[in-house]
């Protein structure tokens, strides 16, 4: 992803986790903050319990690379994903539906164009 989609310093990670709006399934928890842009913006967190570096470095993969095929379909908002140990073994087309769950869920998918 560019820069410009991606959440990185460690001040926004805690200031969107503090407004506590958020939603969880047994995959991941997401924290989202509506933001002033004409896009969306990501950041990821997978914590040390989850594996060694190779393995939390291709969740993190799937999360962006599931981001980036549907950056159209979210809404204008900053959104942390943190992936929880249900997500370690999951395939990467489960993936895809376990965000959108959450993303549906929270209303931050954006309504189709018919």
């Amino acid at each position: 992803m560019k820069k410009e989609y991606r959440v990185k310093r460690s001040q926004d990670f805690d200031n969107i986790i503090r407004k506590k709006q958020s939603f969880a399934n047994r995959q991941f928890v997401i924290y989202y903050q509506k933001n002033n842009l004409d896009h969306m913006r990501l950041g990821i967190s997978v914590s040390k319990k989850l594996g060694k570096a190779f393995e939390r470095n291709k969740i993190k993969r799937y999360i962006r690379e599931t981001f980036k095929t549907r950056k159209e379909l979210v809404k204008n908002y900053d959104i942390i994903v943190i992936a929880r140990p249900g997500a370690k073994d999951m395939p990467f087309l489960e993936f895809g539906s376990s965000i959108d769950h959450v993303l549906k869920r929270s209303k931050l998918m954006k309504a189709k164009r018919s």
